[in-house]
C-alpha cells in the first residue's frame, strides 16, 4: 500500500453498513484513481454484498469526476460532498 494513504474502518450500529475511509488527500490524479481502483477491487465482495462501503477522502477536484466515473461503470453508486477542505466520495453497491 501506498505511504500517502491511510486507511480507517468505522464500526457501525447494528443495522448499519461498516465504511472503510481511505485518505488520499494530497494526491493526484491517477494515483488517487489507482488507489481508489485497487481498494474497490480488494473489497470487491464485502462491497457486493453489501456489508461495506467506502469513503475516499481527498482534496483534489479532479479526483471528484474520475473516481465516480471509474466506480460508477464498475456498477456501485458514488456519491460526492464537499466537506470543509477537502471532499468525501461515498461508494456503495
Amino acid at each position: 500500500m501506498d505511504s500517502r494513504v491511510s486507511e480507517k474502518r468505522v464500526t457501525p450500529a447494528a443495522s448499519e453498513t461498516e465504511t472503510k475511509q481511505i485518505d488520499i488527500r494530497g494526491q493526484i490524479c491517477p494515483s488517487s484513481l489507482l488507489a481508489t481502483l485497487k481498494e474497490i477491487n480488494d473489497l470487491q465482495g464485502e462491497l457486493t454484498r453489501k456489508a461495506l462501503k467506502l469513503s475516499i477522502l481527498t482534496d483534489n477536484r479532479d479526483a471528484t469526476a474520475t473516481i465516480p466515473a471509474a466506480a460508477e461503470k464498475m456498477g456501485y453508486s458514488v456519491s460526492v460532498t464537499r466537506e470543509g477542505g477537502h471532499y468525501a466520495i461515498t461508494i456503495e453497491k
